[in-house]
């Protein structure tokens, strides 16, 4: 087990590096005894987070419904008030609806299903050229649609979510600095000023996360961890407020170019009102500072003529140039200190992705630090959120390098066709990770369907056993911070056998399943998640009855009527609320049954087992023969290699 947050090592290094070693721990312990002896003593985490934008809170709020112990600090005295990000994809409204807080934004959002494309030009007024599905069936989501919101309503659920737990921002706190002791065994101190008054805090933590924006002070105490990309020429203006206007498509997202005054993009807004970028062309004579609000509102009623655009009020302007940066790293040498949303990538706004991305830069690394904060995790797993992440960057910003010329140039025939390129990516269910320890690929071409290693599990329709309640399966089970262990097919009695063999091997005690399982029971019982009030409705103690660290979920086609759940093993009896019958392909987003659309297809006697991550993301597909002896026993060892690659067994399992 990794050591405690504020505990020596178990084991000190043996023969001539002893003495150093136990000079190193020696200088650690007596820094921490002096911090401890001040008149404000430090404050004790587990995690870190600088920043408390939409990143910094996504993280926080995952890693206290996890029951990590966590710090938000952010240097600003309150939330987002107007302006910022506004843009929602189908993904991030998944990832939301997996949390429960969907629906308020659901509620208070614009639904915008089109785009469309105007331009004008010396010859020619002001006209449609046509129009586009946003999300086209080919993109297979529950929500084909960007939901508009404001990026403080994205702050504020967050926030609200971390006061239900018990956790709040520490405002007015900027981070100044951080450090670790020799041998990379203690904590890191963090170091903060807070108030006008510039007092001096310090935070002592196991892990720090810089999501504090473009100009990341964290990023800038990472070693190589450097931006690294160019701005562009081009400079934009922001414009959000109510409009009194005839233009026709004002309620549709759409790109107007005119060939003598650059282009707008509009985005329709929640509370009646309309975002607009203006491009303010690189030929534009004198200071920047001289194209402000009322020169930038003249540029738009240029663009638009003839159509008349008046603004009843102005809620935000703001002006900025584009650039497409990426850091160089992502996190530091000892994977101690992390770096996530626009501190380890910028880009333009006009593709509504910078919230997003930032968003799931925290989702996908929320759980990987629960497992290494609960001792659970091999380096491997907190090496992989920089492997991931920063493949995502990277394919975000070359994307929008293209994107945000195009946009400029007006060229609606090939923005259209760069849009249709990148849909997929631009949707969010196109981010796909590479194989690695937690994504694992078999030799063998087992995976024919949707369902594929390092993807993201596609929606399906199955009824729940228990209630017959029609159910989208990857939104069924809570995100407790747990994997989800899915065992497919068409019938369990015949399947019988390798369901015994299976759950008896399990159960072993050589068994790494039943050991993490249990190392993870004794660390949330130690230290139990966070509760909210709404869990007496959600009940997540029905995922849990087995593991704290796997649920257990079945599929079968066969009819209720031929079942009961009696006829399951004890471990799939235990898991009744995740027993799900494959018989509701209609009600499915492409009319297919959830065994086909994940597998291709599955044979008469053959088990599959998918492995879907924390973050709903696909580990690994294996498939065996039911009527081969001993396939349940090799499925179990099978689950054993894959959890083996990035998760061991504390020596003692319990948090600090």
């Amino acid at each position: 087990m990794a050591p405690g947050i504020l505990e020596k090592p178990a084991e000190e290094q043996q023969g001539g590096d002893s003495h150093m070693a136990n000079t190193a721990n020696d200088a650690c312990v007596d820094r921490l005894t002096l911090l401890r002896s001040m008149p404000e003593p430090p404050v004790e985490c587990q995690v870190c987070v600088i920043g408390a934008g939409p990143a910094g809170l996504m993280l926080a709020c995952n890693l206290g419904r996890f029951g990590v112990k966590v710090e938000v600090v952010d240097d600003r005295a309150d939330q987002t008030p107007v302006g910022r990000a506004d843009g929602l994809q189908p993904k991030t409204i998944e990832t939301f609806r997996q949390m429960r807080l969907a629906d308020p934004l659901l509620q208070r959002g614009v639904r915008v299903y089109d785009i469309a494309f105007w331009r004008s030009t010396t010859d020619e007024p002001l006209h449609r050229l046509g129009r586009e599905i946003h999300y086209p069936p080919i993109i297979d989501v529950l929500d084909p649609y960007i939901l508009l919101v404001h990026q403080g309503m994205v702050e504020s659920l967050f926030i609200e979510d971390l006061k239900k737990r018990g956790v709040e921002v520490r405002r007015n706190t900027a981070f100044d600095s951080y450090s670790v002791c020799d041998g990379n065994n203690g904590p890191l101190q963090v170091n903060c000023l807070a108030n006008v008054t510039q007092d001096r805090k310090t935070i002592l933590t196991q892990y720090l996360v810089g999501c504090d924006g473009a100009h990341s002070k964290v990023r800038k105490s990472i070693p190589d961890a450097k931006p690294i990309g160019l701005s562009q020429p081009s400079l934009w203006g922001v414009l959000d407020g109510e409009l009194d206007t005839d233009f026709p498509d004002i309620w549709s997202k759409t790109l107007v170019y005119s060939q003598e005054h650059g282009s707008i993009l509009i985005i329709p807004r929640e509370r009646n009102m309309t975002r607009f970028y203006i491009e303010l062309k690189s030929s534009t004579k004198g200071d920047r500072n001289m194209l402000g609000q009322d020169f930038v509102m003249q540029r738009a009623k240029e663009i638009m003529a003839p159509f008349s655009v008046k603004w009843k009020y102005i809620e935000w302007f703001g002006r900025y140039q584009i650039g497409q940066r990426v850091a160089n790293r992502f996190q530091d040498p000892h994977t101690r200190a992390f770096l996530a949303g626009d501190a380890s990538h910028t880009h333009s706004p006009k593709a509504a992705q910078g919230m997003n991305t930032s968003m799931h830069d925290a989702w996908n690394i929320g759980w990987k630090l629960n497992f290494a904060s609960r001792g659970l995790a091999k380096p491997a797993l907190l090496e992989s959120y920089e492997e991931e992440r920063r493949k995502i960057a990277l394919d975000l910003v070359n994307f929008d390098y293209e994107h945000a010329n195009q946009i400029a140039g007006g060229d609606a025939v090939a923005l259209a066709e760069n849009f249709k390129t990148n849909v997929r990516f631009i949707s969010g269910i196109g981010a796909e990770y590479g194989e690695n320890a937690i994504n694992m690929v078999e030799p063998q071409s087992w995976v024919m369907g949707d369902a594929k290693p390092g993807c993201l599990l596609p929606p399906a329709k199955v009824t729940r056993y228990l209630d017959s309640n029609p159910v989208d399966i990857q939104l069924d089970i809570p995100m407790l911070g747990q994997f989800r262990i899915y065992l497919l097919m068409w019938d369990v009695h015949q399947s019988r056998i390798f369901l015994d063999g299976f759950c008896a091997a399990l159960n072993s005690p050589d068994s790494l399943i039943n050991q993490l399982s249990a190392a993870a029971n004794i660390s949330y019982a130690k230290q139990p998640r966070l509760p909210a009030p709404e869990d007496i409705y959600l009940r997540p103690e029905r995922y849990t009855a087995v593991s704290h660290l796997f649920t257990f979920g079945l599929i079968t086609t066969m009819p209720k009527s031929e079942i009961e759940i009696t006829d399951l093993p004890a471990l799939f009896q235990d898991s009744r609320w995740t027993f799900y019958l494959d018989d509701i392909p209609e009600l499915d987003t492409r009319g297919q049954l959830c065994t086909n659309k994940w597998l291709g297809s599955l044979g008469p006697g053959e088990v599959a087992i998918v492995n879907v991550r924390p973050d709903g993301y696909v580990g690994s597909i294996g498939r065996w023969d039911s009527s081969v002896d001993d396939a349940g026993e090799e499925a179990a060892k099978w689950l054993d290699t894959y959890y083996d690659r990035f998760l061991q067994v504390p020596l003692t399992p319990a948090m600090a």
